[in-house]
């Protein structure tokens, strides 16, 4: 009565897409415009150009940079591209925003860069949980990526999957 125990999963070819393998693990830093404004509120450009002009750019160093400017306060968009001018040369990317929103739009462009060549006429089950928090974002970009090539997509574990989307 010992029947040979058979791993279904293993034999049914899902090939299993994790997420947190494209999370952005870089340093981060925030470059807000509020603290070179005029009272915190108003950008006069010959101070702000002097400003920026005596500011340490070099604890940007190799950091991902999400710039913005958390005053209520009109910016034109020359100041923007003044702060980028600074940061290029030591930051490893610069991004509008705050830090989430950063991290998220390095993310997508991480998912938009993979490669789907492996992924072509497969099973993929996309997976569901893990050790970090992947939003909803995340899981939209994999879908749009891997839809043109995949035979089916899937979301979980390959033991217990949602259906997402299967090629007639």
């Amino acid at each position: 009565m010992s029947e040979e125990i058979v791993n279904k999963v293993a034999q049914s070819q899902l090939v299993t897409v994790d997420l947190e393998t494209y999370y952005p693990t870089e340093d981060f830093a925030v470059f807000d415009l509020k603290p070179h404004l005029f009272m915190e509120l108003i950008l006069k450009e010959k101070e702000f150009r002097t400003a920026l002009q005596n500011f340490d750019w070099s604890i940007y160093q190799n950091k991902v940079v999400a710039v913005t400017c958390t005053a209520d306060a009109i910016i034109p968009m020359w100041a923007y591209m003044l702060v980028g001018s600074y940061l290029q040369p030591v930051a490893t990317n610069i991004i509008f925003g705050d830090e989430n929103t950063a991290r998220q739009q390095l993310f997508v462009q991480r998912i938009e860069a993979i490669d789907t060549a492996p992924f072509v006429d497969k099973r993929i089950v996309v997976k569901g949980c893990g050790d970090i928090p992947i939003g909803e974002f995340a899981y939209l970009a994999i879908t749009k990526k891997l839809m043109p090539v995949a035979k089916s997509i899937m979301y979980g574990e390959p033991c217990s999957t949602v259906p997402i989307f299967k090629r007639k």
